[in-house]
């Protein structure tokens, strides 16, 4: 082969390796684009999943009253069978049984500092229930205000605003990711069992922060888990509903809202969550249970507090 071409043949092989690399370049942007269309789509699914559970169970409870958890809502309504780790709201000052639907996992408010004058911010306030406790802790000096996304909860949280007279309570709707409040508004965000029904849990840390006063903290009461979930349980609505399915591992959990910026980080409490067998052997068969119980997975309800620097 003459010198020309093989100068030829190596320029070719040179545009043609050129053009093979645009070409994967290009392959992998559009999977990186696929990947992340179908995580958006993911995440949509999982909020209308919610927003339809707790809309079934703001109307049940409209309709019939709510006697707690194992009523409310109905054979329907399964998630509130799941909330079995609510801890008790009746002797708090505050408390409006008509706002308790049986839904939380702690006691948020008992950790979160409140003062008088205090403004608060719930988020994934529900039917009040959280709110109106701050609410007797701040006074008629302070502020409290709750956030949802089920119109369902707003109604009936509202109703239930009017029902007790309170003027400096307000409900708003809207999402935890992109918060429809001013930067620097509270010094004290509390949330009940919410957070892991948000998809995208370091954009809700990072609402926290930009909602938060210069040294103010959060309070949260959620679900975490240690060890690996059965797929069975992963992949169920209504488990994700329950605060379960979306549980991410403790040390994760807690890595997100450092990174976020948050200081002096520390679990107030933390109680063991244990699901009932006749839960569990809807998603899972007997061999699954066993596994389950024997690789001690565990589902632990914290409490975590944080503050803004």
């Amino acid at each position: 082969m003459s010198k020309k071409n093989m100068d030829k043949l190596l320029k070719n092989k040179k545009y043609q390796a050129a053009a093979d690399q645009l070409v994967a370049a290009v392959q992998m942007r559009i999977e990186k684009i696929k990947r992340r269309r179908s995580k958006v789509e993911a995440a949509n699914d999982l909020k209308q999943i919610v927003k339809e559970k707790y809309g079934e169970i703001a109307k049940a409870s409209k309709s019939s009253g709510c006697c707690g958890p194992t009523c409310c809502g109905g054979e329907e309504s399964k998630i509130v069978g799941y909330t079995v780790m609510q801890d008790e709201y009746n002797n708090l000052d505050g408390y409006v049984a008509d706002a308790d639907l049986g839904l939380g996992c702690g006691l948020p408010t008992e950790f979160a500092g409140i003062k008088k004058g205090d403004t608060v911010v719930d988020l994934g306030s529900g039917a009040g229930n959280d709110v109106f406790v701050a609410r007797s802790i701040v006074g008629d000096e302070g502020k409290v205000i709750g956030l949802d996304m089920t119109e369902e909860m707003i109604e009936k949280a509202n109703a239930n605003k009017i029902k007790a007279g309170f003027k400096n309570v307000e409900f708003r709707l809207g999402e935890i990711e992109s918060m429809p409040l001013e930067n620097d508004i509270a010094d004290v965000v509390i949330s009940n069992c919410v957070l892991n029904l948000v998809p995208d849990k370091r954009k809700a840390f990072e609402e926290i922060y930009r909602i938060l006063k210069p040294g103010a903290h959060f309070c949260v009461s959620d679900i975490v888990i240690k060890g690996e979930l059965p797929e069975g349980l992963q992949k169920s609505a209504e488990m994700y509903a329950g605060c379960v399915a979306g549980a991410l591992q403790q040390d994760d959990y807690l890595s997100i809202i450092k990174e976020t910026g948050f200081e002096n980080v520390e679990i107030k409490k933390i109680k063991v969550i244990e699901l009932p067998d006749n839960v569990l052997k809807e998603y899972l068969n007997e061999l699954e249970i066993k596994l389950l119980k024997n690789n001690n997975v565990g589902i632990f309800s914290i409490t975590v507090v944080g503050y803004k620097p």
